[in-house]
């Protein structure tokens, strides 16, 4: 399920894993969140660079989530940055993706819910 970025504000994640195509989840109260982009054939959208440390997001409540995009301009063909950005008392973490496609298709990040 599709989960707009910012409503994970108050929320208090136990564990964060990056594996370079997800970020995964996991909230002290069991729920369980991907953020990730499902590829097509002529695209490719990775975790590019996390700056800050994701333990600062650990056991205690997100005060501030944003997401922002910024297009390459040094791109071959379609290529653009998205950034995800949490604080909390402990610091801020800056989640820099990066797409690029031949154009026909969308880089963009999913953010969501996922059950197990």
């Amino acid at each position: 399920m599709y989960l707009e970025f910012s409503r994970i504000i108050g929320m208090v994640f136990v564990k964060i894993e990056n594996t370079g195509n997800h970020v995964l989840f996991t909230s002290r109260s069991g729920r369980h969140f991907q953020m990730y982009h499902d590829q097509d054939c002529c695209e490719r959208v990775l975790v590019e660079e996390i700056m800050g440390d994701l333990d600062d997001l650990i056991n205690t409540p997100i005060l501030r989530a944003e997401e922002r995009s910024q297009n390459d301009p040094d791109a071959d063909e379609h290529g653009s940055w998205t950034f995800y950005e949490f604080a909390t008392i402990k610091g801020s973490v800056t989640i820099r993706w990066y797409g690029s496609s031949n154009g026909c298709y969308g880089v963009e990040v999913s953010f969501e819910e996922v059950c197990y």
